[in-house]
């Protein structure tokens, strides 16, 4: 087994994310839940709130399972976690591959990378190259609509001693236009001992020229108005430059699996933000493409075993999404009253305010009913 790596030196990087209990369930399996949770920063609810203090969406972990909740980390973390424990492992790491082709001769997969060259030939190509994957243009049984979202935002993570102790995602928007997040996002990678923030805040991409242009305290003077709470993180921050813009893209494939080839993650499935399950599907994935492939009698079984065992998960998440994202991202200001209004109300019933919980963890399978049973850790 190969694992190809475009990076000459990986390295951790990134901004924060979330770990849903449907992602913990995976890194628990491959045993290094405690390591994520220890460097991490427990997150025991999610406040959505506008700019008056309605509280649009309240969510607690334990109104679903007292033994669910989410960790706030650094994307470098999980990085040193699981490439720690691909240096343990028997597989052949390869660095500095930049993979831009699949190739296919005499039944056999082959890859090839920006000089030309063919690697292979391979019984099985897993294709996990994030939203903008190349790979994935020349898997052919893999019909492909990616679509840029015109919405993404800027990030900086500072340390915030105190942020840690909220044990809370909170947002505040202001209309469909404006969004400010503070995720409490732990230690960060390294050997690093201070607590740290992660502060996003939603803008259309082609709105950020204007930002930069405007300056560091134009931009904070209006973080601050919307919410707050985000002053002491913000004026940490000593020009536009030190944000980074994050932007994101909505893929859909026909299918993710043909001839000796299965398409992971973002490649197959890349979606807005707004419910935070990027990393948690395809860390999901991976486990079930793991079992599906030990279960099946034949590697074409085992690949169609995992489509079906995805099929579900998966439309439900990328309905939900799409269904979410304008009321949260969007110049659709009508939307933003009727979300305030809407899901303030809607959550009020336990019922509904259940299966919102079994959406924040990654665990829905259906509109109305339909979760996934994890494993207790």
């Amino acid at each position: 087994m190969t694992l190809f790596e475009r990076v000459k030196t990986p390295g951790p990087v990134g901004a924060g994310i979330m770990m849903q209990p449907m992602g913990l369930s995976v890194l628990a399996r491959l045993g290094v839940e405690k390591l994520v949770i220890e460097r991490g920063a427990r997150v025991d609810r999610l406040l959505c709130e506008n700019e008056k203090g309605l509280a649009v969406v309240d969510l607690a972990y334990h109104a679903v399972d007292e033994s669910y909740f989410g960790v706030g980390l650094h994307r470098g973390v999980l990085f040193e976690a699981l490439f720690h424990e691909v240096e343990r492992s028997p597989v052949r790491l390869r660095t500095g591959v930049d993979l831009v082709r699949l190739r296919r001769a005499h039944h056999r997969r082959w890859l090839e990378d920006t000089d030309g060259a063919l690697l292979g030939p391979f019984d099985l190509v897993v294709i996990a190259d994030g939203a903008r994957s190349r790979l994935r243009e020349s898997a052919s049984e893999a019909a492909s609509d990616v679509t840029p979202y015109p919405w993404g935002a800027l990030w900086y993570i500072a340390d915030d001693p105190l942020g840690a102790s909220s044990r809370m995602l909170h947002q505040r928007v202001r209309g469909t236009k404006h969004m400010v997040g503070l995720l409490p996002t732990g230690l960060g990678p390294g050997a690093g001992s201070t607590p740290q923030t992660s502060l996003f805040f939603s803008v259309r991409g082609s709105d950020v020229p204007s930002w930069r242009a405007r300056g560091i305290s134009a931009w904070r003077d209006h973080v601050v108005e919307i919410a707050p709470a985000a002053e002491g993180i913000v004026q940490r921050i000593a020009s536009m430059e030190d944000l980074t813009y994050a932007s994101y893209f909505d893929v859909r494939l026909s299918r993710w699996h043909g001839d000796g080839v299965v398409i992971l993650g973002d490649a197959a499935h890349a979606m807005s933000p707004q419910l935070g399950q990027g990393c948690n599907l395809a860390l999901y994935d991976a486990m079930v493409l793991n079992d599906a492939l030990a279960d099946g009698e034949s590697l074409a079984e085992g690949l169609d075993l995992y489509t079906a065992r995805r099929r579900q998960h998966l439309a439900f998440y990328q309905f939900a999404t799409r269904w979410l994202t304008p009321l949260f991202q969007s110049s659709l200001e009508p939307l933003g009253w009727m979300r305030d209004l809407g899901m303030s109300f809607a959550s009020k019933f336990s019922f509904v305010e259940r299966e919102m919980v079994r959406s924040m963890c990654g665990t829905k399978t259906g509109l109305l009913w339909g979760s996934l049973t994890l494993p207790k850790t």
